[in-house]
């Protein structure tokens, strides 16, 4: 049989599919079962036209078997067959799709969905071989024919052997080298491994012999391996049941086991969008973030299947960052995909599927924090820091959409809040919503700032992740009411009364003041207050950069050289202020010293480090000791 060349474009198009489309070799079984797939289709589809062609689709299968001696792979489907026309025409000029042909004589009916649309899947087993055979017979013809290529040099095309329609496909792996190791393939295990991963779900059953083990010997514990054929696809996947057969064991079952999860997830949220873009989605919220969640090689995504078969294992194009740690798939048959079938061509029906999305897990969530707070609050323990990241994120694009997903530990009601719940309880008087950062809600509760609003009974947000300060200055306001650090030294609190009589002291004391100053070198102001209660000194800020902010910066790899503008306050009605009036008069001396531990302790306060804390111990031995 003379061999015949494909055409020279036809030629180059394999050779590239072989070296570079295609990155990833185990997705040749996904596209020879998606097309195995698409010929019992099209046999289906023929008898329902066709009066005079009887099928039993309960008939209508796949078989995939293995040898490894002859080191060979063989899928067989009882399809619609070719003839020898249509083998030369579909697999002799490549890139030439039978399947698209069919689909585009089905005049725009969606009774059936076809895979393989490229023409191209195929070749993709030229990656794992070095020879091909496909012998197949046409529903229509009484010859079957075989196609036999060894790739870019040709094929050939000769009558062969075979009782029924269908197509079986022979391949013939290729030997061993150091880098690849061909004969993985001709392993049970990895075989159903391929099939669950990427084509569990086509709607026919893929049949294959396996190995059993059957307990002979109870007594001596005496098994034997047996073979037997067994269906390894589901077929059915979970999310294209009718909701009212699906259990919520069903769907905690297949999240434990799809994604590897030893818990059972926090909420599921499964939808069927139809329009301009139809698509099934089944979604699940972890109960627990993932070991790697907050690693920077983790991956994001959805599972994103076209008609049952998978393309991408993790989409991260659907989902957006501050909803990374949802887990989940979605399918549907409106997508542009590449020539390879291994990643998306940017479309506007992904755009539009990722914008559903987002504003469907939005919403599933906002509800669960109006009618399950409880559950609500331990969702937001584990990923509310994503959310917030999402708000100060692009520069606030997101804040609106997510800002009342927000919540914020409640001086006054000792538990975690919206920002909703603090505006509705806010005081007649007040202006602005007060909140207080720290690393821990205890630290913050005994800052001396927290008092002057504590005293005002006003209730204070208490902030302790690093990044909410971050998403508060994005936001800049909720409902018009603007937020106020109460560590900042524009907060307004004191009568024009106390105003005068702070004024009036700092005026006296200013060169006093100018002397601790000057020892001072990192902060930008030393001066009276009479808003710390009890308390003797803190450190304010001037600014928008805040003392927790500047530990955020200063944490970084690379020095970014943003700093909070800090200013030493010291009580007026402390016994402190006296000593030190008293120092500058009779010891100027001493009251540098008292200056650099005053401003230490203000550090500690803080959470800040103390510079020289060698030197600061000194001095207050030496006061001690006096």
């Amino acid at each position: 049989m003379k061999k015949k060349e494909f055409k020279s474009e036809s030629k180059k198009l394999l050779d590239l599919m072989i070296n570079s489309i295609y990155t990833n070799k185990d997705i040749f079984l996904r596209e020879l079962i998606s097309n195995s797939s698409d010929a019992l289709d099209k046999l289906y589809y023929k008898s329902l036209t066709d009066k005079k062609l009887k099928v039993d689709k309960e008939k209508l299968e796949i078989n995939l078997s293995f040898d490894k001696e002859k080191r060979t792979i063989t899928l067989e489907d009882n399809g619609l067959g070719m003839n020898k026309e249509e083998l030369e025409n579909n697999l002799g000029t490549i890139a030439k799709s039978g399947s698209q042909i069919f689909k585009e004589n089905l005049d725009k009916k969606k009774d059936i969905d076809i895979i393989g649309q490229f023409g191209v899947g195929f070749y993709s087993a030229f990656m794992v071989s070095d020879k091909i055979e496909v012998i197949s017979k046409s529903i229509d013809d009484e010859e079957a024919n075989i196609w036999s290529s060894s790739g870019a040099d040709g094929y050939t095309i000769e009558s062969a052997n075979k009782e029924n329609n269908g197509t079986k496909i022979i391949l013939y792996l290729k030997e061993d080298t150091e880098d690849e190791k061909y004969s993985e393939y001709l392993d049970e295990y990895k075989l159903k491994t391929l099939i669950v991963k990427y084509s569990n779900y086509i709607r026919y059953p893929i049949k294959m012999e396996v190995t059993t083990h059957e307990l002979v010997d109870e007594k001596e514990h005496k098994y034997e391996d047996k073979k037997e054929v067994q269906i390894i696809n589901s077929m059915i996947p979970i999310w294209k049941k009718n909701q009212k057969e699906v259990s919520d064991e069903d769907y905690d079952n297949f999240y434990i086991d799809k994604f590897v999860d030893y818990e059972k997830p926090l909420k599921v949220i499964s939808s069927k969008v139809e329009g301009l873009c139809s698509y099934t989605s089944l979604l699940f919220i972890p109960s627990h973030a993932p070991y790697d969640y907050y690693n920077k090689d983790y991956e994001k995504g959805l599972s994103l299947y076209a008609s049952g078969v998978l393309i991408m294992d993790k989409c991260a194009d659907l989902l957006p960052d501050y909803f990374s740690f949802v887990k989940g798939i979605v399918d549907t048959e409106d997508l542009s995909l590449n020539i390879s079938r291994e990643m998306l061509q940017k479309s506007n029906s992904l755009k539009l599927i990722a914008k559903n999305i987002e504003s469907k897990i939005r919403k599933e969530l906002e509800n669960m924090l109006e009618n399950d707070q409880e559950k609500y609050i331990e969702f937001f323990k584990t990923f509310g820091i994503q959310i917030k990241y999402g708000i100060y994120n692009n520069y606030g694009a997101d804040k609106d959409k997510l800002k009342d997903l927000l919540m914020f530990y409640s001086a006054n009601k000792k538990k975690l809040i919206t920002l909703k719940e603090y505006v509705k309880d806010m005081a007649k008087d007040q202006e602005v919503i007060y909140y207080a950062s720290g690393s821990s809600i205890d630290m913050i509760d005994k800052l001396p700032q927290v008092d002057q609003v504590k005293n005002k009974k006003y209730d204070i947000l208490y902030l302790t992740d690093y990044v909410d300060e971050f998403a508060i200055t994005a936001l800049q306001e909720y409902e018009e009411n603007k937020f106020a650090n109460v560590s900042n030294t524009d907060l307004d609190l004191e009568t024009e009364e106390e105003k005068e009589k702070t004024k009036k002291l700092n005026e006296e004391s200013k060169d006093m003041l100018s002397i601790m100053k000057d020892e001072l070198k990192e902060v930008s102001e030393v001066k009276f207050t009479n808003n710390l209660s009890s308390h003797a000194v803190c450190l304010k800020t001037q600014g928008d950069v805040s003392i927790e902010m500047q530990k955020v910066f200063d944490s970084m790899p690379n020095d970014m050289g943003i700093k909070a503008q800090t200013i030493l306050e010291i009580n007026e009605n402390h016994p402190i202020a006296n000593k030190l009036k008293d120092l500058y008069k009779n010891d100027k001396d001493k009251l540098k010293d008292y200056t650099k531990i005053l401003y230490s302790e203000a550090r500690m306060i803080e959470g800040l480090p103390v510079e020289n804390p060698t030197e600061i111990s000194n001095l207050i031995c030496d006061i001690i000791s006096k």
